[in-house]
């Protein structure tokens, strides 16, 4: 079959909305190559991805990361490498990571990939290279019906005074800035740090502190629709256990915690605040199960994504592309 004539089959995966938009090869040709079909999935692409925020690519065949790398590729733009990165990740090979290495038991609650910066991938891909035997499903979320769910107050306020991210990196309790950065250089990261607009400051100790003023909500740049964009609820303080808050702030004083959030003018946000934007969160989580050789391809800014806790081996690996930015 000719790429330019595959007539995919496409329907949402779920009754209740269009996220995900399922994508599947046409009847006869189950186990095609994706490199074969990538013509009409980028068709697909152009015509669905907006209105689903989201396409499941099954019952293709996808030979490793290399092939994936290409897919991804195959899109237009050049593969973005992870810079800035607020999580561990390994490169598999150029510009495909492994997904977050945190410990199987734990959540990855959803967020927008990079919303806690002001640079960001617009388009992000998931190749489920094995599908764990329990959990580690990968969430979704339309980050635009999060936006409208938002209580109007802490919504304006996000929207109207902005978020400062605090970062102290490594003392073994967060990533090294070594890795955050890629390099040893403390020039080639205050250079990083100058070119966005990122304050940093190197303590007494030798480690790093950063500062950023970021969006709390943004606008998509193709759609013009509003969306909730940021990942206060991932830094701050109380999104840890309270038995973990408490030990960390009888080790350091609360400018020196691993991550944390305050309103662009570094004022407080309160608890009650990310309680309510959680619950939001909640609420709207889409949850379906990998199959192995499923590739999921977001728009970032449209819809957000997580991961929840499995048993067994799992393999997932990330590609990222199409470099947005804080108008």
């Amino acid at each position: 079959m000719e790429d330019a004539v595959m007539e995919l089959v496409t329907k949402p995966l779920r009754d209740e909305g269009p996220l995900p938009l399922l994508v599947t090869p046409p009847e006869g040709a189950a186990g095609a190559a994706l490199a074969d079909a990538l013509p009409a999935i980028r068709a697909a692409a152009e015509a669905h991805l907006h209105a689903a925020g989201g396409l499941l690519l099954r019952g293709f065949s996808l030979d490793g990361p290399d092939a994936f790398r290409s897919f991804a590729a195959g899109f237009g733009h050049d593969l973005l490498s992870y810079e800035f990165g607020s999580t561990p990740r390994s490169a598999v090979t150029q510009g495909v990571y492994t997904s977050t290495e945190y410990p199987p038991h734990q959540h990855i609650p959803l967020h927008n990939e990079q919303a806690y910066a002001r640079d960001w991938p617009m388009k992000i891909w998931f190749y489920c290279q094995q599908a764990a035997p329990e959990g580690g499903e990968t969430p979704l979320a339309d980050s635009r019906t999060i936006y409208r769910a938002v209580p109007e107050p802490i919504r304006a306020r996000f929207a109207e005074r902005g978020l400062m991210y605090v970062r102290n990196y490594g003392n073994g309790l967060d990533v090294a800035w070594e890795q955050v950065f890629g390099t040893q250089d403390r020039g080639a990261v205050e250079a990083y740090c100058a070119g966005h607009g990122i304050t940093c400051e190197w303590k007494p100790d030798g480690d790093l502190r950063t500062r950023q003023v970021c969006q709390g909500t943004a606008r998509h740049p193709e759609t013009g629709e509003p969306v909730w964009f940021n990942q206060a609820h991932l830094f701050h303080v109380s999104n840890l256990e309270p038995e973990v808050r408490a030990t960390l702030l009888d080790l350091v004083d609360e400018p020196d915690l691993p991550r944390n959030v305050y309103y662009g003018d570094g004022s407080p946000i309160p608890d009650a605040d990310l309680d309510a934007i959680r619950a939001v969160l909640a609420a709207h989580t889409v949850v379906f199960p990998w199959q192995s050789g499923d590739v999921v391809m977001l728009d970032n800014m449209l819809t957000a994504h997580a991961r929840t806790p499995f048993k067994g081996p799992r393999k997932v690996v990330v590609a990222m592309a199409q470099a947005g930015r804080a108008q």
